[in-house]
């Protein structure tokens, strides 16, 4: 890859296979009903595995999909979407799995799922955006230290969606950047004014992103601006959830509450 690690297209194939072997949180939890059949192609794997995902609020389900992303990713190893999809559900999973092991498993598979997934469509957004979640995902899990070595690569990734597509996403290519921003120690190199102004930025794009504007109001908590913190955490309590995105949103709703709360 031009930033990352130089991995060729076998290396990464070999890992995505050796990481589905190892995951017990994702590959060895799935629902034995759910296993997909040899002979399906990788379109209607995909198309499985996004019936599942949609139903990611119980977490066997995103365990469910990331194993069919996987048969199909093996079905047909040049399928894009197959592989952004799978770094997508890792993410959801690595963030939501109870133990380190299995966090930390979910973010690496993730990880070698993105940068194959930018081998194969450099010039799309995707690929860059779940391994650039993924990478922080593993950095936040792993520790400061070990996030301060992957701060340059997760900028880059999530500054190449931004120039690929500015509003990818409701603007979650801003979010990744302030989130990395409010929760990197400042002495190595966080910093909350520079948050605020990438989330204000995402804002432009995300007026309907709860988690967005959940990361600007606590943003604005930091830098002292408690007015905007609370408004924007009262406007999250006002919002619907956007369709696909229930697990998101009651997130974002309970750290406004959270918030509002510290707020008096």
């Amino acid at each position: 890859m031009r930033h990352m690690l130089p991995l060729c297209r076998r290396a990464i194939v070999l890992a995505l296979v050796g990481l589905a072997g190892l995951s017990t949180s994702c590959a060895h939890r799935q629902a034995p009903e759910n296993k997909p059949a040899e002979s399906a192609s990788a379109t209607e794997l995909i198309a499985q595995a996004d019936g599942l995902y949609a139903e990611r609020g119980t977490i066997e389900r995103a365990r469910q999909a990331a194993g069919v992303l996987r048969h199909a990713r093996m079905a047909d190893y040049s399928n894009y979407e197959a592989v952004w999809k799978l770094a997508r559900c890792d993410y959801y999973l690595g963030t939501r799995e109870t133990d380190d092991a299995g966090r930390l498993e979910a973010f690496r598979e993730g990880i070698a799922a993105g940068q194959w997934a930018v081998e194969l469509a450099p010039d799309s957004p995707e690929g860059h955006f779940w391994l650039g979640a993924n990478l922080g995902g593993r950095a936040k899990e792993q520790g400061p230290l070990y996030a301060l070595s992957s701060v340059g690569d997760i900028r880059r990734e999530m500054e190449t969606v931004i120039r690929l597509d500015e509003g990818f996403q409701a603007g979650s290519a801003y979010l990744a950047l302030g989130q990395l921003d409010l929760e990197l120690p400042e002495m190595l190199g966080g910093d909350r004014k520079r948050a605020v102004e990438e989330l204000e930025r995402g804002l432009r794009f995300g007026a309907d992103n709860a988690l967005l504007r959940l990361r600007l109001a606590q943003a604005y908590y930091e830098v002292k601006r408690h007015a905007d913190a609370r408004a924007q955490a009262s406007a999250i309590l006002k919002m619907k959830p956007t369709p696909g995105y229930q697990p998101e949103y009651e997130e974002a709703v309970e750290g406004a509450k959270q918030l509002l709360e510290r707020l008096g």
